[in-house]
């Protein structure tokens, strides 16, 4: 349920990054279904957007990270404008994250790390597909993993070359919170030239 005292500048922490895993940490305690499912926009050099949902797999002191295909369109609008804006939205709570930021990718070591906890199948998965290329029908794919599950056979699967994580480094975070009569509370932070945050409340 949502919070009733509402949002208040003086309850949230210097550091948004920090408030946001506070936040993280409330929406899996509550049972908030797929907490980590998050919006991930960008866009062409020229301006044109795309968006998709994608999984949050980690919050640092960096910023957010999320791991994809290398040869995506995403990955190819982030190489050409590596900048992006993220949303997560946990409705039960009546919350929202929304971040904006420059991107970069994560060490080769950090996604190799990642890649071994994910199930044996999402591992195969990742060298069968060839993320958002066109294919004539689903039985490419579904040849491709067959072939896959044969070569390694149930062995260790490496990390393809073309996969990886990336980290949003955020610019400003704005912390929504959803109350009675659209009266929201909207709370943002701006990173400062020297690093620190300023925190203004928004107009809902």
């Amino acid at each position: 349920m949502p919070d009733e005292q509402g949002l208040s500048e003086g309850n949230l922490d210097a550091d948004p990054l920090t408030e946001f895993r506070r936040w993280y940490r409330l929406a899996e305690e509550s049972g908030v279904p797929q907490p980590d499912a998050m919006t991930l926009a960008t866009s062409t050099p020229d301006g044109v957007p795309s968006a998709r949902m994608v999984l949050l797999k980690g919050v640092d002191d960096g910023g957010f990270v999320f791991y994809t295909n290398y040869e995506s369109r995403k990955a190819r609008e982030l190489a050409d404008n590596p900048r992006a804006a993220l949303v997560l939205y946990w409705n039960p709570l009546r919350r929202q994250v929304r971040a904006n930021g420059r991107v970069e990718r994560v060490p080769t070591g950090e996604s190799e790390e990642y890649f071994r906890t994910r199930p044996y199948g999402s591992r195969l998965a990742a060298w069968a597909s060839r993320q958002s290329r066109v294919i004539a029908d689903r039985s490419v794919l579904e040849e491709e993993y067959r072939r896959l599950e044969r070569e390694y056979a149930g062995g260790e699967v490496p990390l393809p070359p073309f996969w990886g994580g990336y980290r949003v480094v955020p610019d400003a975070v704005e912390f929504w919170m959803g109350r009675e009569n659209r009266l929201h509370d909207r709370l943002r932070y701006s990173r400062q030239r020297d690093g620190s945050w300023v925190i203004e409340r928004l107009a809902p």
